[in-house]
């Protein structure tokens, strides 16, 4: 596998990028705002003008976009499009590393079949620094032998690269995934509002919290980003509002009850104009009340 196109430069795409082209990869990219593939055509990638023409002719395409809505758009086309399924030739791997919906997958996955493509779901977790360092976990669902084919593609991206199972199952996982954060960063932000409710200083005793059992990549990481009133996003409000929504849908079909999902699900919602903020401006909702 040597030639790849990559659909989606922003945040993480732009640094993946790179990371393909040190690993040797001949990658071709697409986005809808040329401006923002600059840096890494700068950093030997090639321009392509359109979905289309990034998806023909290649090894693999990889999409990491912003919302289902976009990630349908790529792969089935619109007006301006015909999209991934019918421009990729046969035998091509298809592969959505968006976060998105499981249901989403496996219809990418039942298409590419009808047109002899090879579809897998790979989302990530780590973040802009697990991106940067190219050190990515990637949850991928599919057919096993096409994740065993696109393997060393993927250990270009990321360290811990492991194979879910069926379609569908990496975004399910990364669900899981997106849980799990919810709870270890609200429990962050409670524990630096009642820090500093009480006068302490929240550096100090975070010092003390996260060298035991408490600790997290959350605490650590954005706790830090907190205490430095550091609002730059590692990982969009946004995105990350549409991942959440995402679990509690799909939780409800199975009438599962989720409560810790669903309250940091409110809590952002009910915050204003923190969107294109990193996640760690869950933290608003107590500075807004205090």
């Amino acid at each position: 596998m040597k030639t790849i196109g990559f659909i989606g430069i922003g945040v993480m795409g732009s640094a993946m990028v790179k990371n393909l082209l040190k690993a040797g990869f001949e990658v071709y990219v697409y986005t809808r705002t040329k401006s923002k593939a600059d840096d890494v055509v700068a950093a030997g990638a090639k321009w392509c003008s359109s979905v289309d023409e990034c998806a023909e002719g290649k090894d693999a395409v990889i999409t990491i976009v912003g919302f289902p809505d976009d990630v349908n758009q790529v792969y089935f086309g619109d007006e301006n499009s015909n999209g991934i399924i019918k421009s990729a030739d046969k035998g091509t791997y298809i592969i959505d590393m968006t976060t998105t919906k499981p249901s989403q997958a496996v219809q990418i996955y039942e298409a590419a079949q009808e047109y002899g493509l090879n579809a897998l779901d790979a989302p990530v977790s780590g973040g802009d620094l697990g991106a940067i360092n190219g050190t990515l976990t990637i949850m991928v669902g599919g057919k096993e032998e096409d994740f065993d084919a696109c393997k060393e593609m993927f250990k270009a991206m990321g360290t811990s690269v492991i194979y879910q199972g069926k379609a569908g199952s990496g975004q399910h996982t990364k669900a899981a995934n997106q849980i799990a954060i919810a709870g270890a960063l609200a429990g962050t932000c409670e524990a630096i509002a009642y820090l500093e409710a009480y006068g302490l200083n929240p550096g100090t005793a975070l010092e003390s919290i996260k060298n035991g059992s408490a600790s997290s990549w959350q605490m650590v990481n954005n706790g830090a980003k907190i205490l430095d009133d550091n609002m730059s996003p590692g990982f969009y409000v946004k995105h990350f509002i549409k991942d959440l929504k995402i679990a509690s849908n799909h939780a409800a079909d199975l009438n599962l009850d989720l409560p810790m999902l669903n309250t940091v699900l409110k809590m952002y919602l009910e915050l204003e104009g923190v969107e294109n903020l990193g996640t760690q401006a869950l933290i608003y909702k107590w500075k807004k009340e205090n």
